[in-house]
């Protein structure tokens, strides 16, 4: 699916350089199709690793997309060029009178901060409660998966005693769901976080259904009935290096951070570590955009309305 751009977004560089098909603003002028609109609320603060990230994800699909990238209102971002954010992030303020095929949040580097100590705690679930109503299908990444299952059902996450950071087996155990199809039984995806919430806590909402889980990680990856809302705990959208950077950072902030697990090669960060996530990152965002937005969302964008 080429994904529709600002023609001068550093990411459409990158992306190219991997023979990843991308679409500029001017090139898509020209095809007469109705392409499903995407907002991404980026959370990270290297805004533009992301962006290159959760691109090249949704760039393998047969239709156009159009990418709004948003930001918090309000909020200052440390680790991105204003510059940056003024020519291609929009204010969510901006769209909430606009409707989405789909909607994903990202993570953020808020484990181990109380919910509603998050600075923009009451924008975000003012944007989840408008995306009920304004988006087909949302997706959320590790710390907004937990945010979400807080906020839809008040499920309170618990602090591990030490981070979760490594590449780990899922196991799939609702084969016959959309969003899994063509998964092998098992399959890896990065972790990177302190906090999870006990099975049986997901158990007790008819509504929330558990598609892949491991052991050690906890669920990975979940969904509501509907597929308006699906729930990814880890990070299937990182690069190969993103681990070996927050090792490294925590290393350097005198943090004496646990070996990424599964990472590197023979566990020796010398060795460099080794990509095994890549094709499923690529099937699970392919699935999501196919069965729980293009397959699922109307063809007027304004008769998107409450689900839930």
């Amino acid at each position: 699916m080429p994904i529709k751009v600002i023609d001068q977004l550093p990411a459409v560089e990158a992306l190219s350089a991997e023979n990843v098909f991308v679409m500029t603003e001017s090139r898509a002028q020209s095809q007469d199709i109705r392409p499903l609109k995407i907002a991404i609320l980026n959370l990270m603060p290297n805004k533009i690793a992301t962006e290159v990230q959760l691109l090249r994800l949704l760039a393998n699909s047969p239709l156009q997309v159009d990418v709004d990238l948003l930001r918090i209102d309000d909020h200052v971002s440390k680790n991105t060029p204003p510059s940056h954010l003024n020519c291609f992030y929009r204010y969510f303020s901006e769209v909430q009178q606009q409707k989405y095929d789909g909607l994903i949040i990202t993570g953020a580097p808020l484990g181990l901060v109380d919910y509603e100590d998050v600075t923009y705690w009451a924008q975000f679930g003012d944007i989840l409660r408008w995306a009920d109503n304004n988006v087909t299908s949302t997706l959320f990444l590790c710390w907004a998966a937990h945010a979400a299952l807080y906020q839809y059902y008040g499920l309170q996450r618990e602090i591990r005693g030490e981070k979760l950071s490594g590449v780990y087996w899922q196991q799939v155990i609702q084969p016959l769901c959309p969003l899994v199809r063509g998964f092998d039984d098992e399959f890896l995806v990065p972790h990177s976080r302190y906090a999870q919430v006990p099975k049986q806590k997901y158990q007790q909402h008819d509504d929330l259904h558990i598609l892949a889980e491991a052991d050690v990680t906890g669920a990975y990856l979940l969904q509501n009935s509907s597929g308006s809302r699906v729930f990814v705990t880890g990070h299937p959208e990182y690069d190969l290096t993103t681990l070996d950077e927050e090792y490294q950072r925590d290393l350097a902030a005198g943090a004496a951070p646990k070996l990424p697990e599964n990472y590197y090669r023979n566990n020796n960060p010398l060795q460099g570590p080794q990509k095994l996530w890549q094709s499923h990152a690529f099937l699970l965002f392919s699935n999501w955009l196919n069965y729980y937005v293009y397959q699922a969302t109307p063809f007027e964008l304004n008769q998107i309305g409450s689900r839930t």
